[in-house]
């Protein structure tokens, strides 16, 4: 495109006009556009499929990791489960008008604290192409208009998509520009893009560490973000060593190319002897390269020394690093110096020893026997999510309906003057 700037632009006013109509559209016209939605989805997987070979194709070519394939591609399984996704949005309550808080002041005047949409978002995304649908449906159930820019790999995906869903949107009544999709895969698109807080009022980011710093450092908008997802469990000294493989297995191996696979695995000094050749044997059995401290590099002689930039990195591949531990404070300080604060969990049959975990980790899911693949608006019950928060403001963790919004005051009274 010769002019970035102005396309942008356009995409920008005309997304704050859609904010102003959508802002006022009731919850069961917002509902039949996310049935609308649903419904293409299933009629047009065919087309859906199609444009994403293109995009798995042009990806193997430019040597993207197996993992970011797997990001990458639409089955008919992910483009199901996009479907049931906007099938169980269609159930959640509208968060949009909600009372959050009424009281009566002396001189008479009533006040109400309502819940609002926050106007335009604008996500900006890698590879996956399931966010496209993911984010669109919940700004529209919120009330908001999203602008969606996805990775320059997932172009054709995501231009097909978008067009489903502004024919949903168009067929029930709704504006078409409420979501729009900025499709160049030009990167001077996103600078513009930041610049624009006349129009947009929050930009999301989802990806690597190199985009959200981008974002950030460039951005003249408000900023909700992860930076990475260093994830850890730490297996104490009491626990049920069969589950804790279990957990261990799942969190690294189901797929490791998402933000809530563990990449960190801690283990007290007590139980190493017997716990790591355990655990080590299975994950080789599933491929996943080890890199540990001394003391795991000799019970799990497979594995490569880790670096101090180890204890930092987020792999999104088959790779984990081990290190033995002190005790379960040791495994704290660590996590403090080189997590992320997404989502960190124990494994212990000591309650107390529990506790002292959940309440000690600054994350923001902390987790007791269970895989920190949970870390999702879905698996919450929150229906499709928008992202992950590690800010602590205004949203934390897994963003749902209810972080998407923001509130008003409404006051009322009978004549009331301030003396």
């Amino acid at each position: 495109m010769n002019d970035i700037k102005e396309y942008v632009l356009n995409i920008a006013k005309k997304a704050r006009e859609a904010a102003f109509k959508l802002n006022r559209a009731e919850s069961e016209l917002k509902n039949s556009a996310l049935k609308k939605m649903a419904e293409l989805l299933d009629l047009r997987r065919t087309e859906i499929k199609e444009k994403n070979r293109i995009d798995i194709e042009e990806g193997k070519t430019a040597g993207l990791s197996s993992a970011m394939l797997d990001r990458l591609e639409l089955t008919d399984k992910r483009i199901d489960s996009m479907i049931e996704a906007l099938h169980n949005l269609v159930t959640l309550p509208d968060p949009v008008g909600r009372k959050l808080a009424e009281w009566k002041r002396p001189n008479g005047m009533n006040i109400n604290k309502v819940s609002v949409p926050i106007g335009v978002i604008g996500i900006i995304y890698e590879s996956r192409p399931n966010v496209t649908v993911d984010s669109a449906s919940l700004c529209l159930k919120s009330g908001n208009v999203t602008i969606l820019r996805g990775g320059k790999e997932s172009v054709n995906s995501n231009i097909v998509l978008t067009e489903i869903l502004k024919d949903a949107l168009k067929s029930v009544g709704l504006p078409e520009d409420a979501i729009q999709l900025i499709s160049t895969k030009e990167r001077s698109a996103v600078a513009e893009l930041l610049k624009l807080n006349e129009y947009i009022d929050l930009i999301i980011p989802r990806g690597g560490e190199g985009l959200i710093k981008f974002v950030t450092e460039n951005a003249t908008i408000p900023v909700i973000k992860h930076y990475k997802g260093v994830c850890h469990l730490y297996a104490d000294k009491e626990l049920d060593q069969d589950m804790a493989i279990k957990i261990i297995i799942n969190a690294k191996v189901q797929r490791p190319g998402v933000c809530n696979a563990i990449e960190k695995l801690l283990i007290h000094k007590d139980i190493a002897e017997e716990f790591i050749p355990k655990v080590c044997s299975e994950l080789e059995k599933n491929k996943v390269e080890i890199r540990g401290d001394e003391l795991t590099r000799k019970l799990c002689p497979k594995s490569m020394p880790a670096s101090e930039n180890d204890w930092y990195e987020e792999y999104l591949d088959l790779i984990l690093a081990i290190k033995v531990v002190n005790n379960i404070e040791e495994a704290i300080d660590h996590i403090e110096k080189y997590g992320s604060h997404h989502s960190d969990g124990i494994l212990t049959t000591n309650c107390q020893t529990a506790n002292l975990f959940l309440n000690s980790v600054d994350s923001a899911v902390v987790y007791h026997n269970v895989s920190t693949r949970f870390t999702d608006g879905g698996e919450f019950g929150m229906g499709a999510e928008i992202g992950i928060s590690t800010d602590k403001l205004h949203a934390r963790g897994p963003m749902g309906l209810d972080e998407l919004t923001s509130y008003k005051y409404i006051v009322t009274g009978s004549g009331q003057i301030r003396e």
